[in-house]
């Protein structure tokens, strides 16, 4: 690999970049169903819209437990082997929770959901990928291209859950499950696709690159910049705890405006149609425009493009607060609420891999994505009790303490990426 010239290199990326692309396209659509279905189904099965929360929980804490083994395997045996290991546990996860809705167990169906978690850390870790044999000049706009290409699969899944559910009411599925037929056949083709055509292996490849004195530094400087890299942790982990939290809740939320403004007469149709159109626009904003973030974050830099994204963050709470109890004023929220999530992740994971050398980068990514995931199900199994004592807007109180965090300490950011 050490002999590979520089348009060689150049090619490789730009085919790692196209087969990633693609595998987040079709992972994209299980994640949309999950992010819908999940908090109604465990409303549903449970019988307690406080514990709707765990639906978001338990698939952030499946991210959570698996991110880091995930992150040690692909350091050993590549990227290929890695993502592909995520879409068999996804795969599973999704037949034991069409099970559980099935035998109407919701234990059964939170076990199904950690293993959705699990496959979507693979997911996580496919930007990272993105970045292994990425030049310093366009490490963001190569992240966020693969983030941005999960837009179609991610607003695909939300909008497929009204035929998804006819689908499955014509074939006897249990109820609020069709659409988890989407998302069988696209993990499925997600899994052949990166083993077959994720080749040769971006990872290794860099990592044996790194080994060798004459290429070693082809990828950029190989500096280690621990403070910068801690930074950048606690901004994308905290930019995603308060994504996750409000919008586990969002379609609890959305489902009592549904009944509270048709009352008896609200149907099924009109709920998954409200929280269906509402998350795919929220789903659009958390990856529609991550390339431009990721053009900003090579151009202006990457605290201040996490910053930008703190600021639509803090809007999108802003008008949770205030407009919350209005359709429009949730469908505005969650369009920022996405975009402030884009813009933090995609510049907050520049900013890692350049605070990483090559042969810390795993590490430190699985540890990334390991706390994004914790902090995001410890924020979404309290959103439940939150949303019931305090409302929406509480919960968007509470989020926003969060966001004044992160801008705080963006100094220790900025100083160590300075180096």
């Amino acid at each position: 690999m050490s002999a590979l010239t520089t348009e060689a290199l150049h090619a490789l990326q730009r085919r790692s970049v196209l087969v990633l692309s693609l595998g987040q396209v079709l992972g994209g659509i299980a994640f949309g169903a999950t992010v819908s279905l999940g908090a109604l189904l465990a409303a549903d099965l449970s019988g307690d819209d406080a514990l709707s929360g765990l639906a978001t929980a338990s698939v952030t804490l499946g991210a959570a437990a698996f991110a880091i083994p995930l992150a040690r395997f692909a350091a050993r045996r590549g990227r290929r082997l890695s993502l592909t290991a995520g879409n068999l546990f996804a795969l599973l996860g999704v037949g034991i929770v069409i099970l559980s809705a099935a035998l109407r167990v919701f234990p059964l169906l939170l076990v199904g959901i950690v293993m959705i978690g699990m496959g979507n850390a693979g997911n996580l870790q496919s930007r990272f990928a993105a970045t292994d044999l990425a030049s310093p000049q366009h490490r963001g706009r190569d992240l966020s291209i693969v983030v941005w290409s999960t837009t179609i699969g991610g607003v695909a899944g939300p909008l497929l859950l009204t035929p998804g559910e006819a689908l499955g009411q014509a074939i006897g599925m249990p109820p609020l499950t069709g659409s988890y037929l989407f998302s069988l056949v696209a993990q499925t083709a997600a899994l052949v696709l990166y083993l077959v055509a994720l080749r040769p292996d971006p990872l290794l490849t860099a990592l044996n690159m790194a080994a060798t004195p004459s290429t070693a530094t082809v990828l950029g400087a190989d500096v280690d910049r621990p403070v910068s890299a801690r930074y950048a942790i606690f901004a994308v982990s905290g930019s995603h705890a308060v994504m996750a939290s409000v919008m586990a809740m969002t379609p609890i939320h959305l489902s009592h405006m549904a009944h509270g403004a048709h009352g008896a007469a609200a149907t099924s149709t009109d709920v998954t149609l409200l929280v269906g159109v509402t998350i795919a626009l929220h789903v659009a904003g958390m990856y529609g425009l991550s390339p431009v973030f990721g053009i900003l974050a090579d151009r202006w830099g990457r605290v201040p493009v996490v910053l930008l994204g703190q600021a639509m963050l803090a809007g999108s709470l802003l008008t949770a607060i205030f407009a919350g109890e209005h359709a429009a004023g949730v469908m505005v929220a969650l369009i920022l609420l996405g975009l402030g999530w884009s813009a933090a992740t995609v510049a907050g994971a520049a900013l890692l891999t350049e605070s990483s050398t090559v042969q810390m980068r795993p590490r430190r990514q699985g540890l990334s994505d390991s706390l994004m995931s914790l902090t995001a199900a410890v924020g979404a199994a309290g959103a439940g009790f939150v949303l019931t004592q305090f409302g929406y807007g509480g919960l968007g109180g509470v989020a926003l303490v969060i966001v004044v965090a992160i801008i705080v300490l963006a100094p220790f950011g900025r100083i160590r990426a300075a180096v």
